[in-house]
């Protein structure tokens, strides 16, 4: 069997989108232009949570007009907002954290995370690999994956970094959106830890919703 691939399409406050084996879409926060050259290979679309650049309304209406036969997967928190897309119920796989479903040629597993919105993480196995996927979470306790082939890790900010902004944005009296970034998302350091803990020798390790330096916003 082939290694498990990845295309990160985007990553960020700007829209998040990533592909694993040219089949399973991960999150749909980007335009219908930046999927062209992938759209019309995938099996499966697996949502995350609500917030816009990750559930984008309009390519996931046009995902589903395009693609009669493609699945959505999601918790029962999206069902609605799916649906008003455009999405037919009987192309929507309603899922729950801590099951496994099997697509024959490859499975999925959710898994609960922790943002300001109810949002949850995925599990893709496939050819004898695992992956994980999990942002916008203001941690992964409780959350285990060991010797996983694939890690696709939100690593949003710097402890220092953060400090400075914080530091600036009050003696200007600015409003700091950076006050509520822990508590919706993780920190580099703790994805570093996670995959200390979990990451074998020969582990692939991506890093989402970093931005050379920029914070992402706290409602991504």
């Amino acid at each position: 069997d082939r290694a498990m691939t990845y295309n990160v399409i985007s990553t960020g406050s700007k829209g998040n989108a990533v592909v694993i084996n040219d089949r399973i879409l991960i999150d749909c926060g980007v335009p219908l232009k930046k999927l062209k050259y992938v759209y019309e290979g995938l099996s499966i679309v697996l949502l995350t949570h609500k917030h816009a650049d990750h559930f984008n309304k309009r390519t996931i209406k046009k995902l589903a007009g395009d693609r009669p036969t493609l699945r959505f997967a999601c918790g029962k928190q999206l069902v609605t907002d799916v649906v008003k897309c455009g999405v037919k119920k009987s192309n929507i796989d309603v899922v729950e954290s801590g099951k496994i479903y099997d697509y024959k040629a490859f499975k999925i597993s959710p898994f609960t995370l922790y943002h300001d919105v109810e949002n949850i993480g995925w599990r893709i196995f496939s050819g004898g690999e695992k992956a994980i996927y999990a942002t916008d979470t203001k941690t992964l306790d409780g959350i285990t994956a060991k010797d996983y082939d694939l890690y696709l890790i939100e690593a949003n900010y710097t402890d220092e970094e953060l400090k400075q902004r914080l530091i600036e944005k009050h003696r200007n009296g600015d409003f700091a959106y950076e006050d509520r970034v822990p508590l919706t998302h993780l920190s580099k350091k703790q994805a570093d830890n996670f995959i200390i803990e979990n990451g074998g020798v020969n582990a692939n390790f991506v890093y989402l919703h970093m931005h050379g330096g920029s914070i992402d916003d706290c409602n991504s």
